[in-house]
C-alpha cells in the first residue's frame, strides 16, 4: 500500500472528540490506519498525558492541598517533581497495558498484534487524560472519576482492533482492567520516593486548619 493509499490519521482534536463521542465509528477508523508505536506516542500520548501532570502540578502550586486539618502548597521544585513523576508514570502505564493487551489476546481468541494493542491502550486512555484537567483545582479532583470512561472505550475497542469475539469481550476487558490496576499499584510504589520528594520536600507553605 502506497503512502497515498493509506488512511490518514485524524488530527489530535478530531481524534479526541470522536473517540469520546462516537467511539464505535472512531475505533473502526483507527483499525484501518497505518501508524507506528513511535507516532502514537509523539503525536498523541506525549501531548495528552501532559494534561493531568501539568494540571496537578499547577493545582498544588497555586491552590494547594488540604489534609488532616492542614493546608499546604507545593514549591516550584515540588510541583515540577510531581509533574514529571505523574507524566512518566502515565506513559509507562500505557506501554505496559499495551503489552498486556497483546499478551492476553490469544487467551481470549483475539488477534495478537502489537501495534493494534498500542493503538488501543493509547486511545482508550483519552478520557482519563482529559479528566486530569480537574486536578487543576484540588477540590474538583473527584471529577477525575470521569476517566473511568476509559474502561468503556477499551471495551468498545477490543472487537475492532484486537478482533476479540463478542462473547469474550467482557472477560477480556475485565482481565485488562485488573492487570492495569496492578500495574498502577506497582508504578505507584516505584515512583513513591519521587512523589514524596515533591510533597514532603517541596511544600511552599503549610498552615493549620487552612488559615
Amino acid at each position: 500500500m502506497s503512502d497515498a493509499d493509506q488512511p490518514k490519521t485524524a488530527s489530535i482534536v478530531e481524534r479526541v472528540k470522536n473517540i469520546i463521542l462516537t467511539p464505535d465509528a472512531e475505533w473502526a477508523k483507527i483499525d484501518g490506519e497505518q501508524t507506528t508505536i513511535q507516532r502514537l506516542y509523539t503525536e498523541y500520548a506525549l501531548i495528552l498525558a501532559a494534561i493531568p501532570a501539568l494540571a496537578g502540578a499547577l493545582g498544588g502550586l497555586i491552590f494547594g492541598y488540604g489534609a488532616m486539618g492542614y493546608h499546604f502548597r507545593l514549591s516550584i521544585g515540588g510541583a515540577i517533581s510531581n509533574a514529571l513523576s505523574t507524566y512518566v508514570m502515565s506513559l509507562v502505564s500505557v506501554t505496559v497495558v499495551a503489552l498486556i493487551i497483546e499478551a492476553l489476546a490469544p487467551t481470549f481468541g483475539a488477534t495478537k498484534d502489537r501495534v493494534q494493542a498500542f493503538k488501543l491502550a493509547t486511545y482508550a486512555s483519552t478520557a482519563g487524560w482529559l479528566a486530569g484537567i480537574f486536578s487543576l483545582i484540588p477540590a474538583l479532583s473527584i471529577l477525575g472519576l470521569l476517566g473511568l470512561y476509559n474502561i468503556y472505550l477499551l471495551y468498545r475497542g477490543l472487537p475492532h482492533l484486537m478482533k476479540a469475539p463478542q462473547d469474550k469481550v467482557i472477560i477480556y476487558t475485565a482481565a485488562i482492567v485488573v492487570a492495569a490496576i496492578v500495574v498502577a499499584l506497582v508504578l505507584g510504589l516505584l515512583f513513591a520516593p519521587l512523589l514524596h520528594m515533591g510533597v514532603g520536600g517541596g511544600m511552599g507553605g503549610m498552615t493549620e486548619r487552612g488559615y
